[in-house]
């Protein structure tokens, strides 16, 4: 009981937290599967992105082990249940989007090479 009254904020706090990460995976899941599929390919298309700036291209197979270990970390669940095979798929998709932004956009083409206009 002392234990408790010297540290109700903790738990309070840890209660708080818990909470709304339990309220965050409940909206997540609550939604229909072409949102959620949706978010993941929004996201599918930071994280190539991000892989490309950082990694450079002629690096495909470690991109890609770099986009999974963060897709793994991001979406542990997901992970779970999707194979390596489909997940592959979905960054493919990923990335002709990508290409195809930065064909056309140039704040990505600088985002991602430093430079605009090739």
């Amino acid at each position: 009981m002392n234990f408790i009254t010297e540290n109700w904020f903790v738990i309070v706090a840890l209660a708080a937290a818990g909470g709304s990460i339990g309220y965050a995976i409940y909206s997540f899941v609550k939604m229909p599967s072409t949102k959620q599929l949706d978010k993941v390919r929004e996201w599918l298309l930071y994280a190539v992105t991000k892989a490309e700036k950082e990694l450079g291209a002629g690096t495909g197979k470690i991109k890609l082990r770099y986009v999974y270990d963060m897709f793994v970390a991001r979406f542990e669940w997901l992970a779970k249940v999707i194979t390596f095979e489909m997940f592959s798929m979905m960054v493919d998709e990923a990335l002709e989007q990508m290409k195809s932004m930065l064909e056309t956009n140039e704040a990505a083409q600088k985002f991602v090479t430093g430079k605009t206009g090739e």
